[in-house]
Order: structure tokens, then C-alpha cells, then sequence
């Protein structure tokens, strides 16, 4: 039976937390918040413990892991080095939406990392979920808190539906503040490479270390002998069980091919839905979702997976989705939605 934990960062409980904290050291899994979704999480330390992680999600082994930490002296005994990139990032946007991949220590077992000789460190900035790592003095290894493949919870009833009866314990909280998962930075290599884009920016990381490129993974479909070396870099991901369509161009014209096609789907027998924004939501004569305001990315990164849930909720069919300028948080927002769509997207001008 699993357990649940409710409070919020301005009451935090730290006779739960505690709790929380005993249930982790003892090899069993607990949900916690974060400032981008709520995580999955075990020791990162106890190879039995990581692997209830995958069984709980239904998740491919070759899928790596973060380690969470507290804070900076949580790093040192987890990875061999930390080279002047990483100390520069660490500085800069830690605690924060960002994983760093080093080069591993011996501490770490390989079911963190799928065998590869590196490790992603995030230090999260949530309250809850820091003071629940403090006290559980260890370091918490978590993906999100979903199974394998379908949208990531960015709210504590996602959780709830999802792994109840799965994993230990539960501390729920609010919504998240940022909505997708961290950006992921390798800084091992010659050129620092984003393999997960999220909350901290391309343009963020390249005012702190000059050159940084996005690993041409994240930009189009993985092939399937992709080695992942961050997580959701190879497998299906954020998928409702609603067939997802982008549609890219200008605003009038997406919207009157938008309409066009769900007159056909309709035909058809097809429920259908559109993701938009505010300022697009009375072009359209179907089912409008609002993903939030073109001129505020943020919200649409915070609402982007639960609108993808509220597809399935309502039976949608079939859901097209407007694209937005990859620019900033752009980026991490259309790399979810790409995989969202199975990378279907349809171009108009």
C-alpha cells in the first residue's frame, strides 16, 4: 500500500519527510517534487533498490538515471572528477533545472547508468524535494514519476493515478513550477552538449561556457541502435494514448489546416482536439486545449503535460498540436511535443 505525504514548501513536514527519508535508505521507492516534475525515486547507492525504479515505471534498463543531491559536497563522492565547465555550471544554475553528466565514480552502480561511464547530477531547487534528500542523507536516484512512455506528472493527482499500488510512498505537493523535465548538459567531451533540452536554455548555458551545441539526438528522430546517454534521448516518450500532430506555419494558416483536417477526422468518427494558445484559441472549431501564451513560454512548459493528459481524459482521438519558435524554452517545449507527435508534424505556409 503506498503512502501518501501531502505538503507544500511553505509547510514543509519534516517528521514526513523523515519518514520519506527511512523508507529510501531501506531500499524502498518514493515520489517527491521537483521545480520541472515530480520524481521517482531510491537509493542511488543500492543497485536492488534502482532496479524497483524501472519495475515501478515499466522502464528499458538501458534508459540511464540522475542522481539527486542536495547539495555540493552530494557531488564529490559520485563522480572522479568535476572539471572547470562543471564547477562553472554548478556555480551558476545549481540548485536548478539542470543535470550535469560527469564521469562516474565507483559509488555508482551500473543500473544507474546502464553501464556507460558517466553520471547526470541534479541538484533540485524545490524545497521539498531538497530537505527530503537532506534528511534522507543519501543520494536519491530518479527519472520521472510516470510509466515508461506516457506524459511526465507535473501534479500530484498525475502521480497518484499513475503509481499508487507501484512504489512506497508519495509526497505530494502543488504543480510544478517549471513542467519539463531538466535541461541536460554533458560536459565530459570537447564541446559541452545539451542532450536534453529543458528549463535552463541553450542561450543560458552559452552566456556561462561560450560554445555549446545540441546533440543532433535531440533534434530529429533517434535511430534505434542509439546509445542513450540521458534519459528520454532514444525511447517513445510523453505519449498519450490520443495520436498527436503538429502542425507548423503561420498562425492563420495552421489554424484553418487545423480545422480543415479534424472536419475529415470527425467524418471518420474521430474525437478530436487541438493544443493552442490564448491568443489563437477562437480561430479553431473544435476542442481547444489551452497550452498557454505565445508571449510566455513558461506557461506553456508548465502546462504542456497536463494538457497532453487531459487528452486521454476527455477520449481524444486524435489531438493537433501548434507549434511554437524554438528559440529559449522553445526548444525544450517542441523536443516534448516531437516526441509527443512521434515526430508527425505537417508544415503549411
Amino acid at each position: 500500500m503506498t503512502e501518501i505525504f501531502s505538503m507544500d514548501e511553505n509547510n514543509i513536514n519534516d517528521g514526513l519527510l523523515k519518514k520519506a527519508g527511512s523508507i529510501v535508505r531501506e531500499g524502498g521507492t518514493v515520489i517527491f517534487p521537483t521545480e520541472t516534475v515530480y520524481g521517482l525515486g531510491a537509493n542511488a547507492l543500492d543497485a536492488n533498490a534502482v532496479k524497483k525504479i524501472f519495475e515501478a515505471k515499466g522502464r528499458p534498463s538501458d534508459n540511464p538515471l540522475i542522481v539527486h543531491v542536495a547539495d555540493y559536497d552530494g557531488i564529490l563522492p559520485l563522480v572522479s572528477e568535476v572539471n572547470d565547465r562543471a564547477k562553472a555550471l554548478i556555480k551558476h544554475f545549481m540548485p536548478g533545472p539542470i543535470t550535469i553528466i560527469m564521469k562516474r565514480s565507483e559509488a555508482i552502480p551500473d543500473e544507474v547508468t546502464a553501464g556507460l561511464d558517466t553520471v547526470g547530477i541534479r541538484m533540485p531547487s524545490h524545497k521539498i524535494a531538497s530537505r527530503f534528500i537532506k534528511l534522507a542523507g543519501i543520494p536519491i536516484a530518479a527519472p520521472s514519476a510516470n510509466i515508461s512512455g506516457k506524459p511526465s506528472p507535473t501534479r500530484a493527482e498525475h502521480v497518484i493515478h499513475d503509481m499508487d499500488g507501484k512504489v512506497d510512498a508519495i509526497i505530494a505537493d502543488g504543480p510544478s513550477g517549471v513542467g519539463v523535465e531538466s535541461t541536460v548538459v554533458d560536459v565530459t567531451g570537447e564541446i559541452p552538449m545539451i542532450l536534453r533540452p529543458g528549463g535552463i536554455t541553450l542561450e543560458d548555458l552559452r552566456s556561462v561556457l561560450g560554445r555549446v551545441e545540441v546533440d543532433p539526438a535531440v533534434l530529429k528522430k533517434p535511430s534505434k541502435n542509439l546509445v542513450a546517454r540521458a534519459p528520454g534521448m532514444k525511447y517513445k516518450h510523453y505519449s498519450p494514448d490520443a495520436e498527436v500532430v503538429i502542425v507548423s506555419g503561420p498562425e492563420n494558416a495552421v489554424a484553418e489546416k487545423i480545422n480543415e483536417l479534424s472536419k475529415e477526422d470527425m467524418a471518420a468518427g474521430k474525437k478530436v482536439a487541438v493544443l493552442a494558445c490564448y491568443e489563437t484559441k477562437k480561430l479553431y472549431d473544435i476542442v481547444v486545449i489551452i497550452l498557454g501564451s505565445r508571449k510566455d513560454k513558461l506557461s506553456i512548459s508548465e502546462n504542456l503535460f497536463d494538457a497532453l493528459r487531459k487528452l486521454d481524459d476527455m477520449g481524444i482521438d486524435k489531438a493537433y498540436a501548434e507549434a511554437v519558435d524554438e528559440e529559449g524554452l522553445g526548444l525544450a517545449i517542441m523536443n516534448r511535443l516531437k516526441k509527443a507527435a512521434a515526430y508527425k508534424i505537417i508544415r503549411v505556409n
